[in-house]
């Protein structure tokens, strides 16, 4: 391509000049806006300039879609330039083109050869002035030889795939001006005309194309042959129109198929009639197992079939639909009102019952820490009169008036429980054991006002309530009526699960007035709530077909989610553990609760779990809180009438009370714990040590045999036993001790007290040992008994 000559930025008009003596175009009368500025080379105006004007007008009205952007100038490529020459040569006879070279043009896919549409409607004169200019320089083709150089080089594309580079040219000069030609007439890089779509191809082409696709694909001559022969038998095919030509082609390509024949050297294993036999016995198989599956699926829609037409037929003949409907709705509305009437009621029951807890709080606390002030001046005012020597009698010691006063009101409680004891007969008590629990007029009045009080609230909970909605019996019996009539619907709906939460709110109402710790408190057995459950679940037991009931379950859930969390708090904060009274008649509730209404069987409930926690940790804070047993010298204890002598037996019978309260739940906390509390905490660390302390005699053989009586016997049933548990230990010692000391006393008749001990907790060997070597062989008998 020839070079590019550098831009002149001047406005060019669509001309065929290409001659290097072409003038510079000047402007045009027809359009004074148009000035175009003159080029280094280019001066004078164009030739053939009045047709020019009238082609280029037209180009320039076509807006921003044309090809030309506003008035700039309009290039024409070789196509339309050889199309313009056949046009004006077939209307003028002057042929307008000019050489260029054909073969580089074609190759790049442009033609630069090319004429200005001013130039094909120019008029007759100024053609023949452009031609007699140029026919001097310019040695120019006409449209026929255009045409057949075209057809050559498409030729020589689709057959060699190449065009020949073997183009004649007229001179060297022609080429010089040729170049010097295009790049004048060189379109900018704007104006150039971009193909979008690939150059439309003839039949021929295609055809041509085809078979040289197939040719590449084949490898072997006689299969390009074979495919030449199909190609020209379709194009004859095409062109004749004949149904022949179907079945030449037909016979043409059968004779190119392959017949696949059957191997005869291939060999297949025997065959005997036993194999076939197998074989169709194993079809057989197969097919009636599949039959009777068949016959299984057809049975089983059988049936169904039938179930469901009973139960269309048993719904169409029932009548009491209505009746049906009416029952669950009349029950739908009694449940909702009674959950309503509860929500409502519950915030009463919940401040009733916290006010009834929170008095007997009250009292339980205003005891414990009277008996703690009592125990803490008397304790000190002992202490006075040990660092002083003074006795109790000379009343020289100085206290003050709180103690005094307190002392005074401990020595009149005690007095009266002296009166009290000598009128019922009851000689037979130690001081100390008594629980000390009495209160003062003032205090009695204030508490019995403010529990009157409560009761009253207590009555005015459900008085503006329906018996149906408060009472627990009539409430069951609702639930018991739905599950004789729709049993089916009532289990499915986990009645018994909801009856206990349901339950709640009406029996803590009844346990607001239950106190545990009082001796005469009612049974949960009496109770109202406990009876009518009860008749529900037998009723239940007789009426449902399930052994699996919840119904059965509904006493022992209202047990653990409702009564045992009541039973804890008073364990926990108002429980006196050295309170015989209070001890005892939680044993009974607890034995009953935890024994015979357990949640699941082999299984402990996690309510049986904390109740027996918080009964383990009262015993041991009343250990570590209540027990104290000082120790005076022998000269202050020798008398038994001095305050320091009824101090001390005072507080140690007291220690043996709660010795007593403690072993009292064997059967209820495990036996591991209570050795622990009572033998381990107790008995070793606070009462040996003040039976050390004491004078041996009958007074200590005494306070052993009481020790003795409260162990439970469960622990010494094992009649292989020969020592007792190791917890005893210390206690055995002591015994042993104490023996020796009275052997060479003048208490010798208590050593046999003492053997007895030891044969009762199963120290036999102890026993045996120490008989033999002291030689008391006259006990031997006490040995032989057991």
């Amino acid at each position: 391509m020839a070079h590019r000559p550098p831009r002149t930025f001047r406005q060019r008009r669509t001309d065929s000049s290409d001659s290097d003596s072409a003038e510079e175009p000047c402007a045009e009368p027809g359009a004074p806006g148009e000035q175009a500025a003159p080029g280094p080379e280019e001066e004078g105006p164009p030739p053939g300039g009045g047709r020019a004007e009238a082609a280029e007008r037209p180009l320039r009205g076509r807006g921003p879609r044309g090809r030309g952007r506003g008035r700039g100038p309009v290039w024409a490529t070789s196509r339309r330039a050889a199309g313009a020459a056949t046009r004006a040569d077939g209307g003028s006879g002057v042929p307008e083109s000019r050489t260029d070279d054909l073969s580089t043009d074609e190759e790049d896919g442009t033609y630069s050869v090319s004429e200005s549409k001013d130039d094909q409607s120019s008029s007759s004169n100024s053609s023949s002035s452009l031609e007699e200019e140029f026919s001097s320089v310019v040695n120019i083709p006409d449209a026929a030889f255009v045409q057949a150089a075209r057809k050559k080089r498409e030729l020589a594309r689709a057959r060699e795939d190449y065009i020949s580079l073997d183009v004649k040219h007229n001179s060297i000069s022609d080429m010089k001006k040729n170049s010097d030609e295009d790049s004048e007439s060189e379109p900018d890089d704007h104006e150039k005309r971009i193909l979008f779509t690939p150059k439309p191809q003839t039949l021929r082409q295609r055809m041509a194309e085809e078979t040289t696709i197939r040719n590449e694909e084949t490898s072997e001559e006689s299969q390009e042959d074979e495919n030449q022969d199909i190609w020209e038998q379709q194009q004859m095919r095409k062109a004749v129109k004949i149904t022949e030509g179907r079945d030449i082609h037909l016979s043409h390509s059968s004779e190119f198929q392959t017949v696949k024949k059957f191997d005869t050297s291939i060999l297949f294993p025997p065959v005997n009639l036993e194999i076939i036999k197998k074989q169709l016995n194993t079809r057989l198989t197969l097919l009636q197992d599949t039959h009777r599956s068949h016959l299984r699926e057809y049975e089983k829609y059988i049936e169904d079939v039938k179930s469901s037409k009973n139960a269309i037929q048993n719904l169409e003949n029932s009548s009491n639909q209505a009746l049906n409907f009416k029952f669950y709705k009349s029950m739908k509305i009694y449940v909702e009102n009674l959950i309503d009437c509860l929500n409502e009621k519950i915030i009463n029951i919940q401040e009733i019952e916290s006010s009834m807890h929170a008095l007997l709080l009250k009292q339980a606390v205003t005891l414990t820490k009277r008996r703690q002030d009592e125990l803490k001046h008397e304790s000190m005012y002992l202490q006075q009169l040990s660092r002083k020597g003074e006795t109790a009698t000379n009343g020289s010691v100085t206290i003050d008036e709180k103690t005094q006063w307190i002392l005074e009101e401990v020595e009149s409680r005690r007095a009266q429980r002296r009166q009290a004891r000598a009128l019922s007969g009851n000689c037979d008590h130690q001081e100390g054991t008594s629980s000390d629990d009495e209160l003062s007029s003032a205090d009695m009045t204030d508490f019995q006002k403010s529990q009157g009080d409560i009761l009253q609230d207590h009555k005015k909970i459900f008085e503006d309530v329906h018996d149906d909605f408060c009472n627990i019996q009539n409430i069951l019996l609702k639930f018991q009526q739905w599950r004789e009539k729709f049993p089916d619907s009532y289990y499915e709906a986990f009645i018994g699960l909801c009856i206990p939460k349901l339950l709640s709110p009406l029996i803590r109402v009844q346990l607001i007035v239950w106190n545990p710790l009082k001796f005469d408190s009612i049974g949960l057995k009496q109770m109202p709530w406990f009876t009518s459950i009860e008749e529900f679940m037998d009723h239940s037991m007789e009426d449902s077909k399930k052994e699996d009931s919840s119904d059965k379950k509904i006493l022992s859930t209202v047990i653990n989610k409702t009564v045992i969390p009541h039973l804890t708090d008073f364990i926990e904060f108002i429980w006196d553990p050295l309170s015989t009274s209070q001890t005892t008649s939680l044993i009974t509730h607890c034995r009953m609760i935890l024994e015979e209404h357990s949640t699941c069987e082999n299984e402990v409930s996690k309510g049986k779990e904390g109740l027996l926690k918080s009964i383990v940790s009262r015993m041991k804070k009343a250990i570590e809180d209540d027990v104290f047993i000082p120790l005076y010298p022998k000269s202050a204890v020798e008398n038994k009438t001095s305050l320091h002598s009824k101090f001390q037996e005072r507080q140690f019978w007291s220690a043996l009370k709660l010795f007593h309260n403690i072993l009292l739940w064997i059967g209820l906390v495990p036996d591991d714990t209570l050795q622990e509390l009572g033998l381990g905490k107790l008995l070793n660390r606070y009462l040996l040590i003040a039976l050390l302390n004491a004078i041996p005699g009958p007074d200590i053989v005494k306070k052993c045999n009481q020790i003795t009586a409260y162990l439970p016997e469960k622990w010494f049933e094992n009649s292989a036993m020969r020592t007792s548990i190791p917890q005893l230990e210390n206690f055995i010692q002591f015994l042993l001790q104490s023996a020796q000391k009275l052997s060479r006393s003048e208490f010798r008749d208590e050593v046999k007290e003492i053997i007895l001990i030891l044969v009762k907790i199963r120290a036999l060997t102890q026993a045996e040992s120490f008989i033999e070597e002291y030689h008391l062989d006259h006990l031997k008998s006490v040995i032989n008994q057991v």
